[in-house]
């Protein structure tokens, strides 16, 4: 493994259960293109924690004007099955610290990642229900969380369970939302599903991809989440989760829920534009777009030249550290870009502006806009596509 990949694999956000138990096991077939029918285990919400219990505010009101449990959802929404998610205690959760905090909204978002741990080979329940219990002791134990930092957990086996106390309830009831502690600024307005394993180099498996796949179609139609509203961690924080590999397959993980929702998408709706993530090894144009910015900003006194090196890393790690990002760890992803891919105007002048003509010759293009804005910075860098909205969580949110 690289440096880069470990230094992902023990962020302190990113990093959850490393080396899982492995063994053989029953493989889990695939589920043939359906979400695998099972009623739900409890449809009864979670019942509101006492403010006397859970630090911060009292009163947690959402806004106004959120979707309706059938926005998003096409014709056949109705025809989603939920898939058998276990319940916390059917795996042997241990009590939160404290009882987590419920907002009363929907969530507008889905948020895709992978554990960093072990491909296992072991695909059997007790293989999925240990890996729950080590994900909950290292978020509690290590993290300092109050319980699993995401909502929902789904092993290599295909095996989904509820990760958080009080998610699934929540999750079938369709109106509120439990808070998560999965990624910082998305831990409310965004349901976080680990998917076990590491997928840098390799994809999932079948059976975990087609239990996301159902999951993530239960999730829109409950809380009226659009098939396109579907990330990878990595667009909002810098990470390498959910893997290289994972991650390009989410325009067809958006597609294949529009399918299971009634729905058609466009090879456009399916894709989003993203920043790019760049990391030690990476180089080229990119890179060195990236260095002039990096030496505008005032972290990168040498020259730039392409290569994701060990000084490009410490500038890097300075700048997220000057910006206060949550792991200030040298990868240049979705947390850092928008801060340093700044406007830059027709005329000006600069490292800023050196580093759009060396994009706009790497691409080709014969003029940029007078204007070199976010989308127009995610066009140069070639993430062509929608916008990735960049809503954040309300105050008052733990993250823990």
């Amino acid at each position: 493994m690289g440096e880069a990949e470990a230094r992902a694999r023990w962020s302190r956000r990113g990093a959850l259960v490393v080396g899982a138990a492995a063994g053989a096991g029953l493989v889990v077939p695939g589920l043939a293109g359906r979400a695998h029918a099972a009623e739900p285990p409890t449809t009864e919400p979670a019942p509101r924690p006492g403010p006397a219990t859970v630090p911060g505010p009292d009163s947690v009101p959402g806004p106004q004007g959120m979707p309706g449990p059938a926005a998003g959802a096409g014709g056949l929404a109705e025809a989603v099955r939920a898939p058998y998610i276990a319940r916390c205690f059917e795996w042997g959760a241990r009590k939160p610290k404290f009882p987590p905090k419920i907002w009363d909204r929907r969530p507008i978002r889905i948020l895709v990642h992978h554990t960093a741990g072990a491909n296992t080979t072991d695909y059997s329940v007790g293989a999925a229900h240990r890996l729950a219990r080590g994900i909950q002791a290292y978020h509690m134990d290590s993290n300092g969380w109050l319980d699993s930092g995401q909502h929902f957990t789904i092993s290599r086996g295909g095996h989904i369970m509820e990760g958080r106390l009080y998610s699934l309830g929540e999750l079938n009831g369709g109106r509120r939302v439990v808070e998560g502690a999965h990624s910082p600024g998305q831990n409310v307005i965004a349901i976080g599903i680990e998917n076990e394993g590491t997928y840098i180099g390799v994809d999932p498996t079948a059976a975990l991809w087609n239990s996301l796949r159902a999951t993530c179609a239960y999730i829109c139609m409950k809380y009226g989440i659009a098939p396109t509203e579907l990330y990878g961690h990595r667009d909002y924080r810098n990470t390498i989760c959910p893997g290289d590999r994972l991650y390009g397959m989410l325009p067809r993980l958006r597609s294949e829920v529009a399918g299971l929702l009634g729905r058609r998408l466009s090879r456009t709706e399916a894709g989003k534009a993203s920043w790019p993530l760049l990391r030690e090894g990476s180089s080229g144009a990119l890179v060195e777009a990236a260095q002039y910015l990096l030496r505008d900003a005032g972290t990168l006194h040498a020259k730039p030249d392409g290569r994701y090196d060990e000084r490009t890393v410490e500038a890097v790690t300075a700048f997220q550290t000057a910006h206060r990002a949550d792991d200030a760890n040298g990868i240049l992803g979705g947390e850092s870009w928008p801060e340093l891919a700044r406007t830059v105007h027709a005329g000006t002048e600069g490292d800023a502006a050196r580093a759009v003509e060396v994009l706009a010759a790497y691409r080709k293009v014969e003029s940029v806009p007078d204007v070199v804005d976010h989308p127009v910075w995610q066009r140069l860098l070639g993430t062509g596509g929608a916008p990735v909205p960049v809503a954040e969580d309300p105050p008052g949110v733990l993250d823990r």
